[in-house]
């Protein structure tokens, strides 16, 4: 099932002429992390949905330890989408099979709603177009007003803290 709605979301990508925008609606099942949903569409298929340009502090598995805000920004987004109709604007499917999306709630952009508060950074390296100023914009704003994981005085961004973990820094202390 889950093969089928990735084929059927590809071939949506690939027809799509290039500036229109493909979206899918659903319902979130399930949160992840600070940045990763399940939804559940009209004709029941689940899709794993990142959310794109935006990199929550990662929340600890059985195998790996968390980062501090982790749980909050799970819990942020969890009170945000969690049992709720969505919409997702499909910007990529990436590496990990995973639709890579701006999710809506009502009109309202979650993704950029996750760093205004202070639970995600804007993922520099992925962002592109219209959301590049806006989510950098809001990401530097609340770095200013000290908010969520800007409280800490030097917070280590996801991307170094999973590569710290893969070079066996297993506490994802940054090499200075």
């Amino acid at each position: 099932m889950r093969l089928l709605s990735l084929i059927c979301i590809m071939i949506l990508l690939i027809t799509a002429d290039c500036c229109a925008a493909r979206s899918i609606e659903g319902v979130v099942r399930a949160v992840y992390d600070g940045d990763t949903i399940l939804l559940n569409t009209p004709e029941e298929s689940r899709l794993k949905v990142r959310l794109y340009g935006i990199d929550a502090p990662e929340t600890a598995k059985p195998d790996k330890p968390g980062q501090p805000f982790g749980e909050d920004a799970k819990r942020a987004l969890t009170g945000k989408v969690m049992g709720r109709r969505v919409s997702a604007e499909i910007i990529d499917i990436d590496p990990y099979q995973r639709v890579v999306a701006v999710v809506r709630c009502a009109g309202r952009d979650i993704n950029r709603e996750m760093v205004v508060e202070g639970m995600a950074w804007a993922y520099r390296h992925y962002l592109r177009g219209p959301y590049a100023s806006e989510y950098i914009g809001a990401e530097t704003r609340a770095r200013a007003r000290r908010a969520g994981l800007w409280r800490d005085s030097n917070p280590l961004p996801p991307w170094e803290f999973r590569q710290a973990l893969k070079g066996g820094n297993r506490h994802g202390k940054r090499h200075r």
